[in-house]
Order: C-alpha cells, then sequence, then structure tokens
C-alpha cells in the first residue's frame, strides 16, 4: 500500500516574508504549499504492517515553489527560497 493512500492532499497558498539576496529589500510572497492531512481511519485493504505505518504517520506540507520573482520593480529578479523548510509537520488537533 502507498503512502498516498493515508492522506488527503490539497493545494494551499500561505504568506511569508523573505527577502531578495540581490536588492536586499524584503516583502511579502505567496508560497505554493502541498498539505497533506492524515484520514480519520485506515484504508480497508490494510494489511498489519500497513497498520503500523498508518498509526506512525502525520500530517505535513511539502513546499512547492522553490523559485520566487522580486516585487520590488527595478530589481525583479528571481531568487531561491532558502529560508523556508520545504517539509513542515502540522500539529494535532
Amino acid at each position: 500500500m502507498e503512502e498516498r493512500e493515508f492522506f488527503d492532499e490539497k493545494s494551499e497558498q500561505r504568506k511569508h516574508t523573505l527577502t531578495c539576496p540581490h536588492c536586499g529589500q524584503s516583502g511579502e510572497y505567496q508560497v505554493r504549499w502541498l498539505v497533506r492531512t492524515r484520514k480519520a481511519q485506515v484504508p480497508r485493504n490494510a494489511d498489519e504492517r500497513d497498520r503500523a505505518r498508518f498509526a506512525k504517520a502525520q500530517s505535513y506540507m511539502v513546499r512547492q515553489d522553490d523559485l520566487v520573482a522580486c516585487t520590488n520593480v527595478r530589481c525583479r529578479k528571481r531568487f531561491e527560497v532558502t529560508s523556508l523548510q520545504s517539509v513542515a509537520f502540522l500539529q494535532s488537533a
């Protein structure tokens, strides 16, 4: 059984404050994330190994955007998003 069968996926955009390394100006940027939330129950066709993996599974987000364009009109250069983690675990509610 694949790991994807344990999660519901949706795409989400969040605002983050990033600083352009070229011009040094900071600004608000929309960064896309893939949010994977754990399902409430184990899928029906799961065996014992899959049940153990599901018990350890945790909701998390994966960053989809690696590059963003500077919002400064004079700069407009693209830069890599290095200050944000690429994977972030979510707190269970």
